[in-house]
């Protein structure tokens, strides 16, 4: 796949994920105006709120990361690992356009991570 092409799909992922934060964060917003009768709808209430507020959060990361991209793309650094410098390979970045690791860096960064925790 060539860098435009790259360059393509991000820039489509970003239209999608800004018009997916704009209606969640209008059924965030739109939230306010529930009424809550008892403590079940509290609960339900509450349980609803952290899930979108979550997938609000989870998005938005996405958008970053998409977006940071698109700057590397210009800079010309889009597809090299920024751990250890070589080559992200293109599988990797057909699965995930975004990615800023090769998967063998991707691999120690998550056992590390698993370590820790």
């Amino acid at each position: 796949m060539k860098l435009e092409e790259f360059k393509a799909l991000l820039l489509e992922r970003k239209l999608e994920l800004e018009e997916v934060l704009r209606g969640l964060r209008g059924e965030l917003e739109g939230v306010d105006g529930c009424e809550i009768k008892d403590e079940g709808d509290e609960r339900s209430f509450l349980l609803e709120s952290y899930r979108g507020e979550q997938l609000y959060l989870q998005q938005l990361r996405e958008l970053k990361e998409v977006e940071e991209a698109l700057k590397r793309i210009e800079r010309g650094e889009y597809g090299i690992c920024e751990m250890c410098g070589e080559e992200i390979g293109e599988a990797r970045l057909r699965a995930k356009p975004y990615a800023r690791y090769c998967i063998t860096c991707k691999s120690l960064l998550e056992e590390e991570a698993r370590r820790k925790n």
